[in-house]
């Protein structure tokens, strides 16, 4: 069975050539990506057995997103929807340069995975791993996707399952009031919390420094580790009462849709393979830092690749 479990939508990724505008542009380039999987593919990256459980449309852009899965080493825990109108949620992206913002439109509204239900999906994967993962992407899909979120992490909370939650708020998804409420409901549930400072602060109203607050969600929600992502700053973790520190390690930047989901695969990975949080973070800082290196939404890389950007890297860890 898998030790890395993840749960949540794939979609498929349309986007033209950088520089050029969606309005336009006759070519797409069309790739595989959704928050959770793409946890998944960077833990498996580093070695780590993985298994993604979502629901996908029994058509030819279903089957294509357990291809793209498998290609990356990820075992797919799929419900097949057999409807005739059944659909894959796409989303497009135009990026852009200064002064022009990157732009992501969804294309997402009634896909297969909105009328996911417990019952469809093998309870014993998540059971028997190691970790399960979830974001706050999923909640927000529909009343479905949000009881079927809840329904997984009781599961893993009774099997002893560590439970592992990135806030990861879509305002095109939800209102903060909306996503607060909810997440306030899921956090009871959550042992290993990945909270982005602006989702801290925006969404569960924590006005602090990134050191408070992630004492203050440990505390709150009583969960074993908080990890705060700062952005350009880094990240640090809180557990057992210390504060570990973890800087960036810098890329030149070809793509930045992911990185934050390679950080969380590469911390997992490290835990799942009996690390400290301390290199952990660091772990995750170099999967973050290689994924900005690499068109599309999944990180491709080796642990030697990632030991190899911590070897060169000038950042490090501060306790």
């Amino acid at each position: 069975m898998a030790e890395l479990v993840t749960f949540g939508e794939t979609m498929l990724r349309l986007s033209p050539p950088a520089g050029q505008r969606l309005e336009t542009e006759g070519g797409l380039d069309a790739q595989v990506g959704g928050a959770e999987s793409n946890v998944a593919a960077a833990a498996a990256s580093l070695g780590t057995d993985a298994a993604w459980l979502s629901k996908l449309p029994a058509n030819p852009l279903g089957r294509r997103v357990v291809r793209a899965l498998r290609g990356h080493g990820v075992t797919p825990e799929v419900a097949w929807d057999e409807d005739e109108a059944a659909r894959l949620g796409t989303y497009y992206l135009e990026r852009g340069a200064d002064p022009r913002g990157t732009d992501v439109i969804y294309d997402r509204a009634d896909a297969s995975v909105t009328t996911v239900d417990t019952a469809e999906l093998d309870l014993s994967v998540v059971e028997s791993a190691d970790v399960f993962h979830t974001t706050g992407i999923t909640p927000a899909l529909s009343a479905a996707a949000s009881e079927t979120t809840t329904d997984l992490l009781a599961a893993a909370g009774e099997a002893g399952v560590t439970r592992s939650f990135d806030l990861n708020y879509r305002s095109k998804l939800w209102s903060t009031a909306e996503a607060r409420e909810r997440y306030e409901s899921l956090l009871e549930q959550v042992d290993l919390l990945f909270a982005p400072i602006r989702d801290a602060r925006n969404v569960l109203g924590y006005e602090d420094d990134a050191e408070s607050v992630a004492y203050r969600l440990a505390d709150d929600h009583e969960i074993e580790t908080v990890v705060v992502t700062r952005g350009e700053t880094g990240s640090l973790a809180y557990t057992d009462g210390e504060i570990v520190e973890q800087g960036v390690i810098d890329a030149e930047t070809v793509d930045p849709i992911g990185t934050g989901d390679a950080f969380v695969g590469g911390v997992l990975a490290e835990l799942i393979a009996g690390s400290e949080i301390d290199t952990a973070l660091s772990y995750g800082a170099a999967a973050a830092s290689l994924k900005r290196t690499i068109e599309g939404d999944v990180l491709v890389t080796t642990r030697a690749e990632v030991e190899a950007a911590l070897d060169q890297s000038t950042g490090g860890i501060s306790r």
